[in-house]
């Protein structure tokens, strides 16, 4: 980074310069060597794709269908678009990190750009989602296990404990050991059988359609307009794992393949959502449910097999979503404390608390969609694209690149808006 006169802001000096002034490989190098200190640094494009695979697949392959029918047929435009803006914003938060090597987290984007404010935003809409979103798996996992187990009880030291609350609780405690990994080289291990569990999912229906008497005909409708702000805040959900990137980026040994990993892990999963998405309204049409496992007749193999592997995915996924929050929270103790203990209490009282969560608000599961729409978008589209305008200094020049990030952070405005409005209503409905 170039060194600033004196009493020249550095919230004021574009970080991304001129390619005559300094070429982007010797920028990308010194990034690399000044953070090859780092211990973390150990996880090849191979590993850091399973990783980012693992984040962007998921739970949203089970509920894209109910958004293609919410829409109908032309809503897959939305898919693509929405695919897009958010693999731009991706690029964005490489882009803002290759300018500063002392950029490490996505918060330090946000002070990079705005200051501290800038910060606190970022903190607050990453670690919020990333939270929420992880209390939800555990909600889900408590939900499909209830609903292929029913009217189960524990007796733990003479309480009992109902089906749901027991499941949360056993599911919490086989991904704890996850948590506690330090090293994404070794979370990428586990990552994989969550990207293994999303391609067996779609396999299972599929073949469940073509061989198991449900077929293929049903033709579903061209447009829905009512339907079209809940198709694009589920859609929008699908692709929200912007917060992790930094941490996928910062751990990669050749950091400047990242936008190779970037294209890798969006094209896949687009190709697995919209394939999901086809398959599954083809064979359902509008009677899909708000997963597509609900479905499907429980007494075909095919089926069993989707249903007990979409058990994997949150159990694979969750660790890594809450590593930033892990790494943040490691940071507050004084610098003399032992890293491991840390990572152990750390990852410890945070499963303990979202436990807690679920168990305490058990309608949760029913605020999901508010908090895609609202937080989830927000942190992976609209504040990428503000912190790259302020960081590039590019809001100062109107050209190509700041009309498209202005179109994106409009569509972004519009997710968001319309998103929490219809998830508002909804909510209330059932209320």
């Amino acid at each position: 980074m170039e060194t600033m006169a004196h009493g020249e802001s550095s919230l004021t000096v574009p970080l991304i310069e001129d390619e005559n002034k300094e070429g982007l490989g010797n920028k990308l190098e010194e990034v690399e060597s000044n953070s090859a200190h780092s211990g973390a640094s150990t996880a090849s494009v191979l590993r850091t794709c399973f990783n980012g695979l693992n984040a962007l697949s998921g739970v949203g392959i089970l509920s894209i269908t109910y958004a293609l029918a919410s829409g109908g047929w032309l809503s897959l435009i939305l898919l693509f678009a929405i695919a897009t803006a958010a693999f731009y914003s991706g690029l964005l938060i490489q882009r803002c990190m290759d300018a500063d090597s002392s950029i490490r987290t996505y918060p330090d984007i946000g002070e990079r750009a705005f200051g501290n404010k800038g910060r606190l935003i970022v903190s607050v809409f990453m670690y919020v989602e990333l939270y929420l979103v992880a209390t939800g798996f555990l909600i889900l996992e408590g939900d499909n296990l209830q609903n292929l187990i029913p009217n189960v009880e524990f007796e733990v030291a003479g309480l009992t404990i109902g089906g749901k609350q027991g499941f949360t609780i056993i599911v919490a405690l086989i991904i704890l050991p996850t948590v506690w990994l330090d090293n994404l080289s070794l979370l990428s291990y586990v990552s994989a059988s969550g990207v293994v569990a999303s391609a067996i999912i779609l396999g299972s229906i599929i073949w469940t359609g073509a061989f198991d008497g449900i077929g293929f005909q049903q033709k579903g409708t061209l447009i829905n307009w009512d339907g079209i702000p809940t198709a694009v805040s589920l859609y929008a959900f699908c692709y929200c794992a912007h917060p992790v990137f930094p941490t996928l980026y910062t751990s990669m040994k050749k950091r400047h393949q990242f936008s190779n990993v970037l294209v890798v892990c969006f094209v896949l999963c687009t190709i697995s959502y919209a394939s999901m998405a086809i398959f599954g309204y083809l064979m359902f049409g509008s009677d899909v449910q708000s997963q597509i496992t609900l479905n499907l007749p429980t007494h075909k193999l095919s089926s069993r097999v989707a249903i007990y592997t979409t058990l994997v995915n949150p159990i694979s996924k969750y660790a890594l979503m809450v590593t930033p929050i892990v790494n943040a929270a490691k940071t507050w103790f004084p610098y003399q404390y032992n890293k491991r203990f840390l990572s152990l209490f750390a990852g410890t009282t945070l499963v303990t608390s979202t436990v807690t969560v679920a168990l305490a608000v058990p309608f949760f599961g029913s605020l999901m969609s508010l908090v895609g729409a609202f937080l989830s978008f927000t942190a992976s589209v609209i504040l990428p694209c503000l912190c790259y305008l302020k960081i590039s200094g590019t809001y100062q020049r109107f050209n190509g690149e700041t009309v498209g990030i202005g179109l994106v952070i409009l569509m972004g405005f519009a997710v968001v808006i319309f998103g929490t409005y219809t998830s508002l209503i909804d909510i209330i409905g059932n209320l």
